[in-house]
This record gives C-alpha cells, structure tokens and sequence, in this order.
C-alpha cells in the first residue's frame, strides 16, 4: 500500500465515525455481506458514511492491508476496526454494537 492510500485511508477511518468499506454505497450494495452491514446500521438509525471498493482498486486492497483482515465490508466504529458482516451481526445481537455506536456518537 502507498503512502498516499494509507493516509486516504487513515482520513476516512478518522473523520468518520462510523465508517463502512463495502462494495456498493448505503443506497444501493453490490453484495448481501454489505448489505447486511447497511441494514443492520440502518434499523440502529445512526449515521454513517460508506466508501464503495469496487470503484477504488487501491482502497480495495489497501483496506485489507490497513486492518490487517482479509474481506469485505470492514467497518470502523470511532477509528478503531470492528470487523466485518458477521461480526456486526453477531455484536447487534449481543447489544454490544448499540453500546459501541452510543459511545461513538456521544465522544
């Protein structure tokens, strides 16, 4: 990854806090994976915003680099890397994602 990729990258995760890399946008995913994540947020009702991969090969491979996590959507909740689609899942249905966001939003 360039170093240019790597603060892009490190810009979004940072201004953003809820930030999503998945391929497609919050309006229209290109994959179930992806959207999961989206309709997962949306039934929190929180904002947050997506960058879409599939339009962005260097972000594409460098966010895998960047978290150090092989697939696609990853999601950051307040810079920190929370993980993927099942992993959101599984944090939404323990409560946990709630508390995460509520935390985020609120700093």
């Amino acid at each position: 990854m360039t170093p240019e990729v790597q603060e892009k990258i490190d810009n979004l995760v940072q201004r953003n806090k809820i930030m999503v890399f998945m391929k497609g946008n919050k309006l229209m995913p290109q994959c179930g994976f992806s959207n999961n994540v989206v309709q997962i947020l949306n039934t929190l009702g929180v904002p947050f915003e997506t960058v879409d991969v599939l339009s962005d090969q260097d972000i594409r491979q460098g966010i895998k680099e960047y978290s150090n996590w092989p697939t696609i959507p990853q999601v950051y909740i307040n810079g920190e890397f929370v993980g993927g689609s099942d992993i959101l899942i599984t944090l939404y249905q323990s409560g946990e994602l709630q508390q995460k966001v509520e935390v985020a939003l609120a700093s």
